[in-house]
């Protein structure tokens, strides 16, 4: 078996082990059990890191079978610059987010973890697929446990966010699918992105297939205006479900404009450019406006993730180096740092009970060390220099301007309303005197809690002083990409 399928089904296996468990009483040797399977797919994807050849934008670490043999179905798998940094983000907020649910979670220990593994190994295959159907299972497979688990540990209205989470993302999906199989006839029987890459696509029909795939990924991302399912979802997920649905699965969207749209649609997707970077600036302005106004931390915080993702969409569609290795850049970051404003939520959530600002008033007198991390998590998610929320956007931001002056000012102008929206927050929160006696019988953050935040904190500014590793692993993948957008496939 090669390590692309070791990361995937690593994680797979232990979290059907686990769904094998039944009663909590074995809750302690569940969540052991689950921490090791974790740490072992974390184990398994740091070779694709360290035998990764810097410098090639080829596919690495191959893996071919056939599938399904009757359609041409292929269990193909592979990894280039793109994809290696968001393989390596799954496994390790995987790890996060086990140990974040160490004493949180109480009832279903086992199905809980067992679903956060599952959906691990989903996502990994969904960054590694190399065969549209393969990628299309994969993609869809990740609803399942993300569904559990918003539906069983979730908020008072988790069924309702549950049911409209799905909802959402099987729709646009389904037209991803008559796209699909649509390629698959023009291409003479072959689901291999590879083949796609070279078809020659009348303009009609690339333009159906351009709004076919934005169906699915723009949902996913979420973009502006179908972005309404993410703040319902993240109010009523539990911590770990928001972690991991901002920290990955709004990726596997972007993931797609850059598998599908960019490179199969090239005249489509400059035909259509305009629009999305006018949707990706609405996203990054008045979703923007929208945080500013939140109550509840948990929905400031899904509206700053539609805004922040606005920068990856506009890095793809200005068409150069920099806007789209920004926007992977930012992708990666916009992990760290969500993850990291969720995980801080969920730390006040588990004492307070309570998610609403106005319940919180000078934390940082009673929880010092914890309010440090959630100063460090708050200016990078303004975008402060030094931290990771810095580095993607500026690199959009500077590529932005390069193309068009006044769509890069308004893409600049965010930096203002993230430091707006994060900035109150953080006030209202943590500074000043102890609000009432909630804040004053709080107690700062255990060593588990402080493990989580050091490790985030370390990625976060790791990646804000020193992001030349994610950069140099990236940008040939990034080159060879954009030969491919540059290349038209209208048929002669």
């Amino acid at each position: 078996m090669g390590l692309l399928s070791l990361a995937i089904w690593t994680p797979i296996f232990f979290g059907a082990v686990l769904l094998a468990f039944g009663r909590d009483e074995h809750a302690g040797m569940v969540r052991w059990i689950a921490l090791i399977g974790a740490l072992a797919a974390l184990a398994v994807t740091v070779p694709l890191y360290t035998g990764f050849e810097v410098g090639s934008a080829a596919m690495q670490f191959v893996e071919k079978s056939v599938w399904i043999e009757r359609f041409n179905v292929h269990y193909h798998l592979g990894v280039d610059g793109i994809s290696l940094w968001l393989i390596l983000l799954t496994a390790f907020i995987t790890v996060i987010v086990v140990v974040a649910g160490w004493e949180v979670i109480t009832t279903r220990v086992n199905q809980y973890m067992g679903a956060f593994l599952i959906l691990s190994g989903l996502m990994i295959g969904v960054f590694s697929a190399q065969d549209a159907m393969l990628f299309y299972v994969f993609f869809e497979a990740t609803l399942i446990p993300m569904y559990l688990i918003i539906g069983i540990w979730g908020g008072p209205n988790k069924i309702y966010a549950a049911f409209k989470f799905f909802l959402y993302t099987l729709l646009g999906s389904l037209l991803m699918l008559v796209a699909l199989i649509y390629l698959y006839t023009q291409s003479g029987g072959s689901f291999a992105l590879a083949d796609w890459y070279k078809l020659p696509l009348a303009s009609h029909a690339q333009t159906l297939l351009f709004f076919a795939f934005f169906a699915a990924f723009a949902v996913k991302v979420p973009m502006w205006p179908v972005h309404t399912w993410l703040p319902d979802v993240h109010v009523e997920a539990p911590t770990g479900g928001s972690a991991v649905l901002a920290a990955i699965m709004l990726k596997l969207g972007a993931y797609g404009f850059l598998r599908f749209s960019l490179p199969i649609l090239p005249d489509a997707s400059h035909q259509w450019a305009g629009l999305m970077i006018g949707l990706s600036l609405v996203a990054v302005i008045y979703v923007g406006l929208v945080a500013m106004v939140q109550q509840d931390m948990k929905k400031l915080v899904a509206y700053s993730s539609v805004a922040h993702m606005g920068f990856v969409t506009l890095g793809f569609f200005v068409f150069s180096d920099l806007g789209v290795s920004g926007a992977i850049v930012q992708m990666i970051s916009h992990g760290f740092v969500s993850a990291a404003m969720f995980l801080a939520i969920g730390v006040l959530y588990d004492r307070v009970h309570s998610r609403e600002i106005a319940s919180y008033g000078g934390v940082v007198n009673t929880m010092p060390r914890f309010a440090a991390f959630a100063l460090l998590f708050t200016m990078a998610n303004c975008g402060l220099p030094g931290t990771a929320g810095f580095v993607g956007e500026w690199m959009v931001i500077l590529a932005a301007v390069k193309a068009n002056f006044w769509v890069g000012l308004l893409a600049a102008s965010a930096l203002i309303f993230g430091a707006a929206y994060s900035l109150w927050m953080f006030k209202r929160v943590y500074l000043g005197a102890p609000a009432n006696d909630d804040v004053k019988g709080l107690t700062d953050i255990n060593a588990r809690e402080f493990l989580v935040m050091a490790l985030l904190a370390i990625a976060v500014l790791y990646m804000g002083v020193y992001p030349k590793p994610f950069t140099d692993v990236m940008d040939p993948s990034v080159a060879e990409l954009l030969r491919h957008v540059a290349v038209s496939k209208l048929p002669n």
